[in-house]
């Protein structure tokens, strides 16, 4: 009965796609002085979690704002970031990046406060809150 719960299923997904944009953020970071390497993110989360949506379980968004419920574990794809190259080919900012790393770490957050919190209706509701 609570094996799939769409709201976990939502928190999970998008712990994992930070993961994701970490990964991204570290590998340009540590590529900052490599001539030709262009720094890369990952799609935004709910675009990335609205392409899941696609099947006949996906809920219904009535509103632009909304973002579906459906399985967890979007492909996660990297895609190059705009933005001007130094003169060695290579387009990483590391303030840009230092921003994109404060991002994730928020998008981060506010997914183990999702989990959190359905946790916490989920015990209240079957009186162990």
């Amino acid at each position: 009965m609570f094996d799939r719960l769409e709201i976990f299923q939502m928190a999970q997904a998008m712990a994992v796609h930070a993961a994701a944009r970490q990964t991204a953020v570290a590998g340009n970071v540590a590529n900052a002085d490599t001539p030709g390497y262009r720094a890369r993110d990952a799609a935004p989360f709910a675009q990335t979690y609205e392409s899941m949506n696609t099947g006949a379980a996906a809920m219904r968004a009535t509103r632009p704002g909304h973002v579906g419920a459906g399985q967890a574990g979007p492909a996660i794809g990297l895609r190059n970031v705009a933005g001007e190259a130094a003169p060695n080919g290579n387009s990483v900012s590391l303030e840009a990046e230092m921003v994109r790393a404060t991002e994730v770490r928020g998008q981060h957050e506010r997914a183990l406060a999702i989990y959190r919190s359905g946790l916490h209706i989920l015990r209240t509701t079957i009186g162990r809150g």
